[in-house]
């Protein structure tokens, strides 16, 4: 996921180790800049280069990386389904050479609808916008359909594999005639986030999304963990394994800052008027 606010997260946290890039460490980047089908190639051109450690931005970069090797030490802040992709035996013995911290705590995606609810009490149809080819969007969708299926809620999907495909997203949606809509947690559209703000701006839609860093650059809703903080604590697993530790021995982590942030220059845009009770329970308002 790139992002300098990310990175620079990452090495605050090494410096409270006492490690400074380019004095006691050397980071060699790579970005697939949200084109997810790039990660395999990137990953073994980096395997390769023979590191110490591998920081993976996302279990995509995760799994790629653990493809290519058994042996290097892999530390990833944004697990998703980790089990279940083979990554790791159990979130408290790992086992292997992959660990580090969760990227969502069961439950999340429900909760990001019920912020619909919050916004829109009579929503009926409400738009998911996901990447196909991110392993964690898939978990996600699932958890929300049976959300909205237990609410009799119907969910019309986008799906979207890169991110220059964003602009057309909200204009389809907006034309199904969707109440609201979801974007899933995806580095692509992390990366595009001004733009999808914009794009939701444009055609007055109401949108909800996992990262805090989408409503700060426009969009209206978010609540999620604090991706930052992940990395800053990433910084510990990277000390110790460094320091000798091995990485099947150190436990997965989870989240520990869930975040509700509202922009409320982009409701007025939009004409909505965000409950009082909503705002009461959020983390930062926007002005």
């Amino acid at each position: 996921m790139a992002s300098g606010r990310l990175v620079e997260a990452f090495l605050d946290g090494m410096r409270t180790h006492g490690y400074v890039e380019g004095r006691n460490f050397e980071i060699d980047y790579r970005w697939a800049e949200g084109h997810l089908k790039r990660i395999s190639t990137l990953a073994e051109e980096l395997i390769r280069s023979n590191p110490d450690l591998v920081l993976a931005g996302t279990v995509q970069a995760a799994v790629a990386a653990s493809d290519a090797t058994k042996t290097i030490p892999i530390v990833c802040p944004l697990l998703a389904d980790p089990v279940q992709l083979g990554l790791i035996k159990s979130d408290a013995r790992p086992g292997g050479n992959v660990t580090g911290l969760l990227l969502f705590v069961e439950g999340l995606p429900g909760k990001q609808l019920e912020l619909v609810f919050d916004l829109i009490p009579g929503a009926t149809m409400i738009g998911l916008v996901i990447n196909p080819d991110n392993l964690n969007n898939v978990s996600q969708r699932r958890e929300l359909e049976v959300a909205a299926a237990a609410k009799g809620i119907k969910i019309v999907s986008v799906e979207v594999r890169t991110p220059e495909n964003t602009d057309s997203i909200f204009p389809m949606l907006a034309k199904e005639r969707v109440d609201a809509a979801i974007v899933l947690r995806d580095s692509g559209f992390y990366n595009q986030r001004a733009r999808l703000a914009a794009s939701a701006m444009a055609v007055r839609l109401p949108t909800v999304y996992g990262f805090r860093e989408h409503v700060e650059d426009g969009g209206l809703i978010s609540y999620g963990i604090s991706v930052p903080e992940n990395l800053r604590r990433a910084a510990d697993y990277v000390v110790k394994i460094l320091k000798g530790a091995r990485p099947g021995d150190l436990p997965i982590e989870f989240p520990t800052k869930l975040e509700l942030v509202i922009n409320l220059k982009t409701a007025r845009v939009i004409g909505l008027e965000v409950p009082p009770t909503l705002l009461a329970r959020a983390d930062e308002v926007i002005e």
